[in-house]
């Protein structure tokens, strides 16, 4: 058996599916490591897989506030700013110096996304070791060209003195060293992946692997008497990062009013929505959306691939307000397919907003195929599995007998 591994970094729709791949490839008998943030201990160690921190939560917290600035950040300078801020040039080296110390010659497999992997292309070159990258959504791999070219430009000198550090050489050719993975994974089905631009070719589609699928579905006594009421709230969220505008949550909140609806927000930083809230609006750090999904009659979303994967599992009406990364892109998908709505961030009113809510309502989306496919992990873990013969052909290299 192999050890798998697996690095990643972001919030709870970023390391989650990481965490459920990783517990399916633990079940197949693999040693599994997760290397990510510190507040995802818990998480990883109830999958039963072994962990290895990347910061603290109190870095880790940090990041999250200092990566929202950069929301509507056009100039790529400040990206680099963002890394010097955070130390994520120091981050860089310790996972690529902790793939090193943990890796088993012929038998270690590296994983990681594919626009925050650098350190696992890293320690892959290092070793002579196969890569392989999970894209949670298919602009992770649209996007790859452009961050390679932002790399090449604003972040190069950092990434190639941490990579000095390991005994490395520059990286010559941005794209295809960003592009330079064994395989590509695809976290999405194949009738999502035909509502846009196609992924590239080779790139193999497990299905949506959400992040909740193992969480508890203890719904908190306050959500439960809002959920038993005779008006269905609708559920709200920007997910469990701060890369969204406050005026998501005040649009939000005030198209639902209008509506004569009550709504249920879950919102991990609580200066993001407005205060006071309304009476008939409640706030809970963190609700389980497999268990609150079905019961809502609408759920207002920011187009993250796990919110609205939840959401056709549950033929939950929804509404994307998507804004920044890949979100768009997720919810033209959705609005091409027919099963759902989405408000670019020109047409944020509250008046827009409700209108999107009662035409998602009235008009309930379609039956999608296989919206959660049972098998998306263990396609997932199909995936990564497929590069284990490789193991058997890899010269022993000097630094794995070190």
């Amino acid at each position: 058996m192999a050890l798998i591994l697996m690095v990643i970094h972001g919030t709870d729709g970023d390391v989650l599916p990481f965490v459920r791949v990783g517990r399916a490839l633990r079940g197949r008998g693999h040693d599994v490591t997760v290397l990510t943030h510190a507040y995802y201990r818990g998480a990883v160690h109830r999958a039963g897989l072994d962990f290895v921190p990347v910061d603290t939560v109190a870095e880790y917290e940090r990041y999250l506030a200092d990566a929202a600035g950069q929301f509507d950040e056009t100039d790529i300078s400040e990206f680099r700013r963002h890394f010097d801020r955070t130390g994520l040039f120091d981050q860089f080296l310790l996972e690529c110096r902790e793939m090193l110390r943990l890796h088993r010659p012929h038998q270690t497999v590296l994983v990681g996304a594919p626009i925050s992997g650098q350190s696992v292309l890293t320690a892959a070159e290092a070793l002579d070791a196969p890569a392989v990258c999970l894209a949670a959504s298919p602009f992770q791999l649209m996007a790859l060209p452009g961050v390679a070219g932002i790399y090449r430009e604003v972040l190069a000198d950092g990434v190639d003195t941490a990579r000095a550090g390991i005994g490395l050489g520059p990286v010559t050719d941005w794209p295809a060293w960003m592009s330079s993975a064994r395989q590509y994974v695809g976290l999405w089905p194949a009738w999502f992946d035909a509502a846009g631009p196609p992924a590239p070719a080779g790139t193999d589609l497990a299905g949506f692997v959400l992040a909740d699928e193992d969480t508890s579905g203890d719904i908190p006594p306050a959500a439960r008497e809002l959920l038993s009421g005779d008006v269905a709230p609708v559920l709200v969220t920007g997910g469990t990062g701060r890369l969204l505008q406050r005026r998501f949550y005040r649009t939000a909140v005030d198209a639902i009013r209008s509506l004569g609806r009550p709504a249920l927000l879950a919102v991990r930083h609580g200066d993001l929505v407005p205060d006071p809230l309304p009476p008939d609006v409640h706030r809970f750090v963190k609700l389980p959306f497999r268990a609150v999904m079905p019961r809502v009659a609408a759920v207002v979303h920011h187009g993250g691939i796990g919110t609205l994967g939840r959401a056709l599992a549950a033929g939950t009406p929804q509404v994307a307000m998507a804004a920044g990364l890949d979100r768009p892109d997720n919810a033209r998908r959705l609005a091409a397919y027919g099963v759902g709505r989405w408000l670019p961030e020109g047409e944020w009113t509250p008046e827009a907003v409700a209108a999107a809510i009662r035409a998602a309502i009235d008009d309930r989306p379609p039956v999608v195929p296989d919206p959660l496919a049972a098998t998306s992990v263990e396609r997932a873990a199909d995936a990564v599995e497929s590069v284990l013969p490789d193991l058997t052909r890899r010269p022993e290299t000097p630094l794995s007998r070190s």
